[in-house]
């Protein structure tokens, strides 16, 4: 990699801290004082002076600046591929330019203008990729050659700042009702909604710690526990079934000759096995 200096090479402290420092980067091996003054004067809008530039040649294969981070006012690069600068180069770009330096990226390819367009906007994509704001373009024509580009500028915070967001408390609005709007809730009510409710009779099935059904029961728990006993089962077998095997559950076909399940209907295990009305009906 080869270094080109503009009249003299420039050291960035001491007294030069005041001044603007400005760095050119080229992907050629050779690159004209004049035309490096010439670029750097579109970006700035004026004379820029020689000692303050710094020009590096054969930039495309840096991965990184032997620079300060946010020490160069403006930074350009020209070339004629649209491959350069990269995409790491430009993450150094950023890191060593100024809060609001500008950037310019510079083209000297004459295309037609669907072609050009297409390109302008495709560096300016390349540039709010790389975190610069307010991209614009850049033409530049003359008798001898036509070249353009885009101009854009790093944001006013340096890398890793912080600020504290200030949280606006809003009081809430004040509601005035005038009480001749309200409605007695009473008033709602009718004589119905005001009567107690009358609980319904607990049944003699649901007396007593066994729960067994009683001479005369009329609500089925009678023929429940008769099922029950035609099965062999007993009341917490069919209540919360258990299987040893984990395939009691599954139906007929998976159990095993002594299971006592079997001709049950299929179950989920721990849930009530539910038994049809006419489940030991006679079929004939």
């Amino acid at each position: 990699m080869s270094l080109l200096f503009c009249a003299r090479r420039i050291s960035f402290s001491g007294n030069m801290a005041a001044q603007q420092r400005f760095l050119v980067l080229t992907d050629d091996a050779i690159l004209p004082i004049k035309l490096a003054l010439h670029v750097l004067g579109e970006l700035q809008n004026g004379r820029v002076e020689p000692d303050n530039i710094q020009i590096i040649t054969q930039a495309s294969s840096l991965s990184k600046l032997p620079f300060e981070s946010s020490s160069v006012d403006a930074i350009v690069t020209i070339s004629l591929s649209l491959e350069f600068p990269s995409t790491v180069l430009l993450e150094e770009i950023s890191r060593i330019l100024k809060p609001e330096g500008k950037i310019l990226l510079k083209l000297g390819v004459e295309t037609a203008n669907a072609g050009k367009d297409m390109t302008l906007s495709s560096l300016k994509m390349k540039l709010l990729v790389a975190g610069f704001l307010e991209p614009e373009s850049v033409v530049t024509k003359s008798k001898e050659s036509s070249s353009f580009g885009v101009k854009a500028k790093k944001p006013s915070w340096k890398i890793g700042s912080s600020f504290s967001i200030k949280k606006v408390t809003k009081s809430l609005p004040k509601i005035e009702l005038d009480d001749s709007d309200l409605i007695d809730e009473d008033s709602l009510l009718t004589e119905e909604d005001l009567k107690k409710p009358q609980l319904p009779v607990v049944g003699d099935c649901e007396v007593g710690s066994t729960r067994q059904a009683c001479k005369n029961c009329t609500c089925g728990r009678a023929e429940a526990e008769e099922k029950v006993l035609k099965l062999g089962l007993t009341t917490d077998q069919l209540n919360n079934p258990q299987s040893a095997c984990g395939s009691c559950g599954l139906g007929d076909a998976f159990r095993c000759s002594t299971c006592p399940y079997k001709g049950l209907p299929p179950f989920k295990l721990g849930e009530k096995v539910s038994l049809s009305e006419n489940f030991l009906v006679a079929d004939i």
